[in-house]
């Protein structure tokens, strides 16, 4: 059995597709999967045991271009007993169409009937968590899901991960902290600068080190969280955002004795890392897509605006973050990691 996958467009979304690779094993064990995507994605397909090749995609996200679909999907002719599509529009449908894909499976949108021939129906009320819609494509429709449901589960390679540890000059002489402040979705996702200062200030005092991590956009609020903690304390920081490859941010944030994030593709990383977890959430809520591991705190207000779903906070107070003071993260922190010597 020979399956391809078309995989989403976000780091979250591709970590949370894990669990659907899962599903395929346990019902195909001698399955191979092959998943189509993006290259930012082949660092976190290359920590997945389940995948057996991460397909270079070179379309960006909403691009049309029917001719390199077409020849994609030609190029593909024959190989795969089956595609499963996770992005739920018509341009997905297109290169396993064009492969001639026996069944091509996917929830129903964007009128692709004819382009998909195992067209599914959503019950949101049924499956409301992304997880669940995703796994859901691995049985025939109306099969119960397994249960406990499977969570997404990296593996590193020590020796990738020792020589980001050399590159960025970094030591495990202390235990670290990893703060992920970004939020590439918008700003109603980010919490304050000034309150991720707050808890890098408290756990370098109590002897830990703090490492921030982010893209390019990211790098000037790490900087920004540097700047608000006086010397001595700052010297302590390392800002990794937009320095490090996505590979090399996945293989340092294991090293991490904990993590404090923001709702973003690396919360799912840092869950999938199996990493001790914060997840600090403002206008999203964690009912639909939460983090994946056993040791998670979520943190959050919901006041009455929250979620809303929105980019940015449409009143321009974003209260769902500013009002959530340091206090509440912190001592989730203390509840997840009372000594940081027993986090491997």
């Amino acid at each position: 059995m020979k399956i391809l996958i078309v995989g989403p467009s976000w780091v979250g979304d591709m970590v949370m597709a894990q669990t659907l690779f899962q599903c395929l094993k346990v019902r195909y064990p001698g399955c191979e999967i092959d998943v189509l995507a993006p290259d930012w994605s082949r660092p976190i397909l290359e920590r997945m045991p389940e995948v057996r090749s991460a397909l270079s995609f070179p379309l960006g996200h909403g691009v049309l271009q029917l001719a390199t679909r077409r020849k994609i999907g030609k190029s593909l002719k024959g190989q795969y007993d089956q595609a499963i599509l996770l992005p739920n529009s018509l341009k997905s449908a297109l290169v396993p169409f064009f492969a001639g894909i026996v069944k091509r499976t996917g929830w129903k949108g964007e009128m692709r009937y004819g382009l998909l021939n195992d067209v599914r129906t959503l019950d949101k009320e049924r499956y409301p968590l992304m997880i669940e819609r995703f796994m859901a494509l691995a049985f025939e429709p109306g099969a119960e899901l397994p249960k406990p449901y499977p969570k997404p589960l990296l593996e590193i390679d020590p020796v990738s991960r020792d020589a980001a540890l050399a590159k960025f000059g970094l030591s495990l002489d202390r235990p670290v902290l990893a703060l992920c402040p970004g939020a590439e979705f918008g700003e109603a996702k980010r919490w304050p600068s000034e309150h991720y200062a707050k808890v890098a200030e408290l756990k370098i005092r109590a002897g830990w080190q703090v490492w921030l991590f982010g893209s390019k956009n990211d790098h000037a609020v790490g900087e920004d969280i540097r700047s608000r903690l006086i010397p001595g304390l700052r010297e302590e920081v390392s800002n990794l955002s937009g320095d490090t490859s996505l590979a090399e941010a996945i293989d340092l944030l294991s090293c991490a004795q904990a993590v404090v994030s923001n709702d973003s593709g690396l919360m799912h990383v840092a869950a999938a890392l199996g990493r001790p977890l914060v997840s600090v959430y403002g206008s999203t809520s964690p009912q639909f897509t939460p983090p994946l591991a056993e040791q998670v705190e979520i943190v959050r207000l919901g006041i009455e605006c929250s979620p809303c779903f929105d980019r940015t906070c449409r009143f321009g107070h974003y209260n769902c973050l500013r009002q959530l003071k340091p206090r509440p993260v912190i001592e989730a922190l203390d509840r997840l990691v009372a000594d940081p010597a027993e986090v491997q």
